[in-house]
């Protein structure tokens, strides 16, 4: 992905690590080690390794311009998603420490790391949870009233990527209606 990138742009300004999945609603107890292993693979070591890689070509040590990471975790990192998701909440969880860690050393090397939380959006991830309208049957309990739509979340990536955001890095902004 990055050498296509390297022969179609020359550089990279801006790494969104927006991947992630998650398995059927399940008490904790019952998940087995490959659905574990399989979640922390996508949605904390992927985004690890996609960081990486964009460093190397973002960085002022590396000749790079600088640039701007923003990993996208979930509202369920702070929340814990019990009998539901504990193990995707964990991984995100794992994704907010490395963006907290990762924001530090970089931060002199022009590169800003950032963090959404998104909360309960009406995407198709729902759907691959078991629950397609997850949304709508938890929207009472969100301070708005609503779920939120991906528009929404894709507005706060903007401006974290641009140049408003330009003295902002290792913070979290929380896109969850008030979850």
């Amino acid at each position: 992905m990055f050498s296509a990138i390297d022969k179609a742009f020359a550089r990279i300004d801006v790494l969104v690590n927006n991947a992630a999945v998650l398995g059927p609603q399940s008490r904790f107890e019952d998940l087995d080690f490959d659905r574990m292993q399989r979640i922390f693979a996508i949605n904390a070591i992927g985004p690890m390794l996609c960081a990486q890689q964009a460093i190397k070509r973002m960085s002022f040590l590396h000749n790079g311009e600088g640039g701007s990471v923003i990993n996208i975790s979930s509202g369920a990192a702070r929340l814990g998603s019990p009998n539901e998701y504990v193990d995707y909440a964990a991984s995100k969880g794992a994704l907010e420490t490395f963006t907290i860690g990762l924001s530090k050393e970089v931060a002199r090397e022009g590169i800003r790391v950032n963090c959404i939380r998104p909360g309960h959006i009406y995407t198709d991830m729902h759907a691959s949870g078991g629950e397609p309208g997850r949304v709508d049957r938890v929207k009472d309990s969100i301070p708005m009233g609503r779920g939120g739509q991906p528009e929404e979340v894709a507005r706060a990536v903007l401006w974290l990527a641009g140049a408003e955001a330009s003295y902002i890095t290792g913070t979290f902004l929380d896109v969850t209606g008030g979850k």
